[in-house]
C-alpha cells in the first residue's frame, strides 16, 4: 500500500489544517462571532463534534473581548490550561493567569472541609477582586461551586468557559452555568478538557492580536 503525503511547508501547516476544517464542513455557516473559536477547538481536537456541542450565550465573545481589553485575568482549574494560554498576549492587555490547585492552603481547606480542591479554588479566586474569565476543563465541582457563588451574588465573572470532560456530574455542572445570567462559552455534552479550555481562551487573544493587526 503506497502512502501519499501532502506537500506542506512547516509554516503553512495550520493554515492547511485550517483549510481541511473549512472543506469539511462543507455548506455549514457558522456565526462569524463564534465562527474562528469553533474552528480552533476542532483544530485543537481533530473533533468535528464541536462545530454542535459549543454553546455561546447571547453576545458573549463581543462581552469576553471587552472584558479582555480591560485587563481581565484569567483562573483556571489545572496547570495543564494555565500552561497552554497565551500568557504574552494577555499581559500585554494587563491581564494574568492563575491556578491555585497546587496551593499548600487550598489543599488544606478542601481536606478540612472534605470537599475537592477545584471547589476551593473557586473560593479563593474571590480573593482577587478583579475582573476574572473562568476558563474550566476538567473539574465539574468548579462549576457547580461557581454556579453557587453567582446565584448567592458572591460572584459575577465576566465569563465562564465551561468545558470540563468526563463522566460524573459533567453534563450537569455545563447545564447549571448556562442557567445563570453569566456570560458563557460550554461545551454541551461529556466532551471537553484543559487544552479546549486554553484553545478559547487563546481563540479570544488571537481576535483581539488579529484586530490590532
Amino acid at each position: 500500500m503506497k502512502i501519499e503525503l501532502e506537500n506542506v511547508r512547516p509554516m503553512d501547516i495550520e493554515k492547511r489544517s485550517f483549510e481541511i476544517i473549512t472543506e469539511e464542513l462543507g455548506t455549514r455557516k457558522l456565526d462569524k462571532d463564534t465562527e474562528l473559536i469553533i474552528k480552533r477547538c476542532i483544530h485543537t481536537s481533530a473533533d468535528f463534534d464541536y462545530a454542535d456541542s459549543l454553546c455561546f450565550s447571547d453576545g458573549v465573545v463581543p462581552e469576553a473581548l471587552r472584558a479582555l481589553e480591560h485587563g481581565a485575568c484569567i483562573v483556571t482549574d489545572t496547570q495543564m490550561a494555565k500552561s497552554g494560554i497565551n500568557k504574552k498576549a494577555l499581559a500585554r492587555l494587563g491581564g494574568e493567569v492563575f491556578c491555585f490547585m497546587s496551593d499548600e492552603d487550598v489543599a488544606a481547606k478542601a481536606k478540612e472541609l472534605g470537599t475537592t480542591r477545584a471547589h476551593i479554588c473557586m473560593d479563593k479566586a474571590m480573593e482577587l477582586n478583579r475582573p476574572v474569565i473562568f476558563a474550566i476543563g476538567n473539574a465539574p465541582t468548579a462549576l457547580v461551586r461557581l454556579y453557587e457563588l453567582i446565584e448567592e451574588g458572591r460572584l459575577k465573572p465576566e465569563l465562564v468557559i465551561g468545558v470540563p470532560v468526563g463522566f460524573v456530574n459533567v453534563v450537569q455542572s455545563k447545564e447549571l452555568i448556562m442557567e445563570t445570567d453569566i456570560p458563557y462559552i460550554v461545551a454541551r455534552g461529556r466532551k471537553g478538557g484543559s487544552n479546549i479550555a486554553a484553545c478559547i481562551v487563546n481563540a479570544l487573544l488571537y481576535m483581539l492580536n488579529n484586530d490590532r493587526g
